[in-house]
C-alpha cells in the first residue's frame, strides 16, 4: 500500500533527514520547503515550495493533495540573533500561524491519519532555569511562555476534533549536513577549520567554558518520525531522543583537529558571531581556491554561528547547570537506535567536503 507524508521545513536539519527516512521506508514523500532540499537518497520525491505564513498560498499548494495521510511538522521561524528571539511573543505567534496554516489547509484537502511535532529541551524550561537531572517526559508542563505549548495545545484540540493521532518529539542538540539554518555546529566547526588552516592560526577551542552535553543525529530523528508514523501504541506521547550519550565539543576537538587536517592550539576563546562574518573575503577565496559551490558565509551560517558560541561556552565564567534528558521512556518503547557522536560529526562534516561546500581537508 502506497503511504504519503507531507514534510514542513524539509529543507531544515530534521525536514532533510525525515524526507530520507520516509523515502527509504517506502514512502511517498512531499516535501515543503522554500527551497529544495538536499537529500541523501536517489528516491523521487515531491517539492512544494510555499509561506507557511501565507494561509491563501498553503490552501491553494495542499488542496489536490488528498493522498496526504502522514504530517511531520519540522517547520520552525527563528528571528535574527536567534536566542532572544525564544522568549519572544511574536515569534511564538508566528510559529503557531505557521502550523495551523498547514494543517487547517491539509484537513479541507485530506483525511489526517497522524501529525508528528518536534520540541526540544526548551520545554524543560533549560534556557531558563535549572532542570531535573535527567528531564523525564512525565514531569509536569514548565510554565513559561512558549511557542512549543501554542503548537501542542493546537494539535490536541485539532486531534480530538478531527480524528488523528500525534507523537510529539524532544530532540536535544541536532546535528547533520544542514547549511544556512538556525542551529547546526557542523557547518560552523568546518568553516572555521577551513580558515584556520588557510591563515596558520592554530584550531583552538573557542569557548571560555567547556560542559557535558547531549547530541541526537538528524538521521535517528527521521527514523524516530518513521517508527512512529503508523505505532498507534506511540501516539498521544513525548518522546526524548538523544544519540544515547554525553560528550563535550571541548573533549572531541583533537579527534577533529586530526579529520579537519588542522594544528591543534590551546584554548583560546573566539566569538563565532563575529569572527566567522570577518572573513567573507578569505572564504571567497577559499571557494575560488577549491572549486566549492559559490556560497558566501553568510549563506553557510543562517544563524548557526549565534548558538554556535552557546554550546562552546563563549562568553561564561562557569559552566552552566547539566542538561540531560532520559531516553529510557522511547527505548522502553521499542525504538533503540543509537550514534557515536563524534563519529556523527565527523561523518557529516566529510558530506559538506563531499558536496563541495567544504574545502577538502587533504587537498
Amino acid at each position: 500500500m502506497s503511504r504519503t507524508v507531507l514534510i514542513t521545513g524539509a529543507s531544515g536539519l530534521v525536514g532533510t533527514a525525515a524526507v530520507d527516512s520516509f523515502l527509504n521506508a517506502g514512502w511517498q514523500v512531499i516535501a515543503v520547503s522554500r527551497r529544495c532540499p538536499e537529500i541523501l537518497s536517489a528516491k523521487a520525491f515531491t517539492h512544494l515550495s510555499v509561506d507557511l505564513l501565507d494561509a491563501t498560498a498553503c490552501q491553494e499548494a495542499f488542496k489536490g493533495l488528498s493522498q496526504v495521510s502522514h504530517v511531520v511538522y519540522a517547520a520552525v521561524y527563528e528571528k535574527p540573533g536567534l536566542i532572544a528571539g525564544w522568549q519572544d511573543p511574536e515569534q511564538m505567534s508566528t510559529n503557531l500561524t505557521m502550523l495551523r496554516n498547514t494543517i487547517e489547509s491539509l484537513h479541507e484537502a485530506a483525511a489526517l491519519r497522524h501529525v508528528t511535532l518536534l520540541q526540544g529541551t526548551k520545554a524543560y524550561g533549560v534556557h531558563l532555569h535549572a532542570i531535573r537531572t535527567p528531564a523525564r517526559e512525565k514531569e509536569p508542563r514548565d510554565p513559561h511562555p512558549n511557542s512549543y505549548w501554542l503548537q501542542e495545545d493546537y494539535v490536541r484540540e485539532q486531534a480530538e476534533r478531527r480524528g488523528f493521532g500525534w507523537t510529539i518529539f524532544r530532540p536535544t542538540i541536532v546535528l547533520g549536513p544542514n547549511v544556512g539554518v538556525a542551529m547546526n555546529t557542523i557547518p560552523v566547526i568546518g568553516i572555521y577549520g577551513a580558515l584556520c588552516r588557510a591563515e596558520g592560526r592554530p584550531f583552538s577551542y573557542p569557548g571560555h567554558v567547556s560542559y557535558p552535553r547531549e547530541a541526537v543525529d538528524a538521521r535517528l530523528i527521521g527514523d524516530a518520525a518513521v517508527w512512529t508514523a503508523d505505532n498507534v501504541q506511540t501516539w498521544g506521547e513525548h518522546y526524548n531522543l538523544t544519540n544515547g550519550e554525553v560528550f563535550s565539543w571541548r573533549d572531541m576537538w583533537a579527534g577533529l583537529a586530526d579529520f579537519l587536517q588542522v594544528r591543534l592550539g590551546p584554548d583560546v576563546p573566539l566569538c563565532m558571531a563575529d569572527f566567522l562574518p570577518s572573513r567573507e573575503t578569505l572564504w571567497a577565496e577559499l571557494v575560488r581556491r577549491h572549486d566549492l559551490r559559490p556560497n558566501r558565509l553568510a549563506d553557510l551560517l543562517g544563524q548557526s554561528h549565534y548558538s554556535a558560541d552557546a554550546r562552546f561556552g563563549y562568553g561564561l565564567k562557569t559552566a552552566p547547570p547539566p542538561a540531560f534528558v532520559s531516553t529510557v521512556k522511547i527505548k522502553q518503547a521499542g525504538f533503540n537506535q543509537v550514534y557515536d557522536t563524534e563519529e556523527c560529526v565527523k561523518h557529516w562534516l566529510q558530506v559538506l567536503v563531499d558536496r563541495k561546500i567544504l574545502p577538502n581537508p587533504n587537498s
